[in-house]
């Protein structure tokens, strides 16, 4: 029996690196009621796509409203070869992101005056 116990602790350790880093224990992003009903799909699939690479929070708090960059950077990010980011993901993903970016803008107008 001693000679399993030591073998515990990694498999413990892995298992545990593991749930953490699949998308659906993040509890980061957005809070899916405050997105507009007709941008809510799409958000869900830029959450799904996107955490599998990084945590959403690199997009969304990125201070980024450009809607060219993001065009740029999604395709780019469609490249990967983890993303499992298709063609039409992305577009999907690109309608969330100019509707964020479009929010954004707002938000730096209205404080500029």
């Amino acid at each position: 029996m001693k000679a399993r116990s030591h073998l515990m602790l990694p498999v413990a350790i892995a298992v545990g690196a593991f749930v953490a880093a699949c998308p659906g224990t993040r509890s980061e992003g957005l809070d899916r009621n405050t997105v507009p009903a007709a941008v809510q799909d799409d958000y869900d699939v830029f959450a799904q796509r996107c955490s599998k690479c990084h945590q959403l929070s690199r997009a969304l708090d990125s201070g980024i409203d450009d809607d060219e960059y993001w065009k740029a950077y999604v395709s780019r990010m469609r490249h990967m070869p983890a993303s499992g980011i298709s063609e039409g993901d992305e577009q999907v993903i690109l309608r969330f992101l100019r509707w964020f970016s479009s929010e954004l803008r707002a938000k730096k107008k209205a404080k500029e005056g």
